[in-house]
């Protein structure tokens, strides 16, 4: 739940789930359906995490260079692109549910046809789809958590669902680096390889657990439903498509950024290992001690707001993550390397919350949910771009120079904001945290 400014009894913020984990789900009193869904959430997350911690660290072993991950996950994300507005408009028609299931059917499936069809096309084809799967049900994700909850507890929903996502993926880090130690041990002699692929599979399996609550769900129809249809008869629809001057400025500064965390994220593995020659198992432990982190740097981010401001607050998250890239792009000692970027990894995780903070704040309310898809939309578009050609420059340059180009669009997203969005534009409100962080 949001950090509160200002100072108060816990009798007054609400009970925390730290101190006290049964009064706070008590006073939260989340409904059944609630619980079904995050049970199908739960295991959707922790087979899906395990399995994108650990999917290009196979390709690496099958001798798949950079630029092919970068292919295969750029594809993924156009996938999202692709299907996000049409699902979006789908779920208005015939439901969520329905797109649910299909979700929990057809991305495990077509994730798991990734690890034994080993053909570049295929690879990059089924990378298509398994993103459009995904897809599906990340559009029904919000609504559905909505028509469960209540204005009161929507909040701690969100919160608990995404801790319990970062929680199942640290658990999942540790797993895949022990795991071949452990199969050792216990007389099992496997190759790499062959360990990672069963590591694959079974995280497929784990996803679709998650289909068996999925069709137990009954979700309500929302209370506006007969509003809805109403308005949507009424002609000029595609005012509703027209930009603000503030969001005509913000979403090319949102779309620069995701361009430097979709460079860089999805190859941190690799780099760990082909780069720093970083064992497998050491590997799976920096990945948990990044959720753990991340989890924790959640409750650090209202304090870095409420002491920068908003907008500054986000200039010095941005300029800081330039700088560490450039460090981490000239550092030769693996142990500096590894600190460096998980102090990156910690620094990036806090920008997203304060630019989703400053477009819900900056935008009318009446706008928000235009304003929210089409940043969304174009953060996708952009993102699968600079995965592909990431992957491309890591292969032809190696990992230092087009690190240090990332930072230096690091720090020109952070002066673009300063002057292209003044401050005169920003409330310096005590940012709300979207991330969801549970209270402590």
């Amino acid at each position: 739940m949001e950090l509160q400014a200002q100072g108060g009894s816990e009798a007054k913020q609400g009970p925390s789930f730290w101190r006290n984990p049964s009064v706070w789900l008590a006073e939260n009193n989340f409904s059944r359906g609630f619980w079904v869904y995050f049970t199908a959430v739960f295991f959707l997350d922790a087979g899906f995490c395990i399995y994108f911690f650990l999917f290009n660290l196979y390709l690496l072993d099958l001798h798949f260079k950079e630029q092919v991950m970068g292919l295969v996950g750029g594809a993924m994300t156009l996938g999202s692109v692709l299907v996000m507005l049409p699902a979006g408009m789908l779920s208005k028609k015939i439901g969520v549910r329905p797109l649910l299931i299909v979700c929990f059917i057809a991305a495990p499936a077509l994730n798991a046809m990734r690890v034994v069809w080993m053909w570049v096309p295929a690879q990059i084809g089924l990378a298509l789809l398994a993103g459009m799967a995904l897809s599906t049900g990340t559009v029904c994700y919000l609504p559905t958590v909505a028509r469960f909850t209540t204005e009161k507890n929507r909040t701690a929903a969100f919160s608990l669902i995404l801790s319990a996502s970062l929680g199942t993926s640290a658990v999942g880090g540790v797993i895949c680096g022990y795991l071949p130690q452990w199969l050792r041990m216990a007389g099992y002699s496997m190759h790499a390889v062959e360990v990672k692929r069963l590591i694959l599979l079974m995280s497929c399996g784990v996803a679709l657990l998650g289909l068996l609550p999925v069709l137990r769900l009954r979700i309500p129809l929302p209370q506006d439903a007969e509003a809805d249809r109403t308005t949507s008869e009424k002609p000029g629809w595609l005012r509703q498509w027209s930009l603000s001057p503030f969001l005509v400025r913000f979403v090319p500064l949102m779309a620069l950024w995701s361009v430097v965390l979709a460079s860089f994220t999805p190859f941190s593995n690799v780099y760990l290992s082909s780069h720093l020659h970083v064992s497998m198992t050491r590997i799976g432990l920096i990945f948990s001690s990044v959720q753990i982190l991340q989890l924790g740097i959640g409750l650090l981010t209202p304090i870095v707001f409420r002491a920068f401001g908003l907008m500054n607050g986000i200039i010095a998250i941005q300029i800081a993550a330039g700088v560490v890239l450039s460090a981490l792009a000239i550092a030769h000692n693996v142990e500096l390397a590894i600190a460096l970027y998980l102090i990156f990894s910690a620094v990036q995780w806090m920008s997203s919350p304060g630019l989703y903070n400053l477009l819900m704040t900056e935008t009318p309310d009446r706008e928000r949910n235009t304003a929210a898809a089409i940043t969304l939309f174009c953060n996708a578009l952009v993102g699968s771009a600079a995965t592909a050609c990431a992957g491309i420059l890591f292969t032809r340059f190696g990992y230092p120079p087009v690190l240090f180009g990332i930072a230096a669009l690091a720090l020109s997203a952070a002066m673009l904001l300063r002057f292209l969005i003044t401050p005169q534009q920003c409330t310096g409100e005590v940012l709300k945290s979207p991330s969801g962080q549970l209270e402590f």
